[in-house]
């Protein structure tokens, strides 16, 4: 099982934890943050393999993925 953590008031929408998961598991939530952008949202947590790429690419630490 894995857990997923958005920091979603760190996120500036960047979009790259999206385009770098091999499972495409990662999309833009359609509900702006504090500071006006589209954070990321999971799109169905069970097809995530906790490769942590999502995390290692994030600029902005906005993202921890753990497996429980």
């Amino acid at each position: 099982m894995v857990k997923f953590e958005n920091k979603k008031d760190r996120c500036k929408g960047c979009g790259l934890c999206i385009e770098f998961c091999p499972e495409g598991v990662l999309k833009f939530s359609s509900e702006l943050n504090s500071l006006g952008y589209y954070p990321v949202k999971v799109i169905d947590i069970s097809n995530c393999k906790a490769c942590k790429f999502c995390e290692l690419i994030c600029p902005d630490s906005a993202i921890e993925v753990y497996k429980v």
